[in-house]
């Protein structure tokens, strides 16, 4: 059986399966999706079908809140369902809490979609799982040569030499819980104090047994008589509207590749796999043939010339 070239297409809904007539993290309202993860450009609300993981379904009840999706179909990893014609399976994916690739299943072929996925040891959600597949779905955010993860906790430990008081900017979702453990493991002697915002994300993963490390909700007056110490965790519009603060040291938590200067006060933690990390991927999936979806793959088709055929899907989400 040869592998269907329009298994998966690109509508102005997002990336759809004609055969088993679902969307996989559509960006418009559909009848049936499957959400990889509850990040925000993964998962839409006001889709009247949701097949995700039950960790999914939770972030994006309390995100959305009635909004989330009519009805939830919560299937837990490594657990068999049927869409029309297609059997699906989700795997973990590393990315956050609930995140998952989905295993596809066609007329005896495979076809595995990561979502975001991460190879780092991440404790604040589930490790990564991988399985075979005739054909790669990957994200290729940092599928370039040239991107190479630097060590987390090397990157955390930075922390502990900045004097004074810190402003972190983190994303409040599966970064700010990542990076609250990292500090409560790497940099105990600071005090972690969690904008309002974040705070019940915190909670939802502590909630479901997770470990996040120690924190407490911010007190502007702790947080000016104590001022050697403490570690402000807050979203990107926080940090962004604070230029100017005083007695404060500002520091931005991002893996995004145009941040990654050589800045003292910068940490760069992504939760996203690099150049080395997607190559792993390929060598664990053993795909006939690789698609690319959220990024450049054209160093990966480069590279793969003549040993695996690339497939990319512009613009894909």
């Amino acid at each position: 059986m040869s592998i269907k070239a329009d298994f998966i297409i690109k509508k102005p809904q997002g990336l759809y399966c004609p055969y088993g007539d679902f969307y996989l993290d559509p960006q418009l309202p559909v009848h049936t999706a499957l959400i990889t993860h509850a990040h925000n450009d993964h998962a839409k609300p006001g889709n009247n079908l949701v097949f995700c993981t039950p960790n999914t379904a939770q972030i994006m009840q309390l995100r959305y809140k009635k909004n989330a999706a009519k009805i939830f179909e919560l299937t837990n990893y490594l657990q068999q369902f049927t869409i029309k014609d297609v059997t699906l399976t989700f795997y973990p994916a590393g990315h956050i809490l609930g995140s998952a690739m989905v295993l596809m299943e066609y007329m005896s072929l495979r076809y595995l979609f990561t979502g975001d996925y991460k190879l780092q040891p991440d404790p604040t959600c589930q490790p990564i799982q991988f399985t075979n597949a005739n054909v790669l779905i990957t994200e290729t955010t940092f599928a370039n040569p040239a991107v190479k993860h630097p060590n987390p906790a090397k990157e955390i430990e930075k922390l502990n030499a900045i004097n004074g008081n810190i402003m972190l900017g983190v994303y409040a979702l599966g970064k700010a819980q990542r990076i609250n453990k990292m500090i409560s493991d790497y940099c105990p002697q600071k005090q972690i104090l969690v904008h309002h915002s974040i705070l019940p994300l915190h909670l939802l993963y502590q909630n479901q047994g997770v470990d996040i490390g120690t924190f407490l909700p911010y007190n502007r007056k702790s947080m000016k008589q104590n001022q050697t110490n403490q570690i402000y965790l807050v979203p990107p519009v926080t940090f962004n509207s604070y230029q100017r603060v005083t007695n404060v040291v500002r520091v931005f938590a991002s893996g995004w590749k145009n941040l990654q200067t050589s800045t003292a006060n910068s940490v760069f933690i992504s939760d996203h796999v690099d150049w080395d990390d997607i190559l792993l991927t390929i060598e664990k999936v053993e795909p006939q043939q690789v698609w690319t979806i959220h990024g450049d793959g054209s160093y990966l088709k480069k590279y793969l010339a003549g040993k695996t055929e690339v497939t990319i899907i512009e613009n894909a989400y």
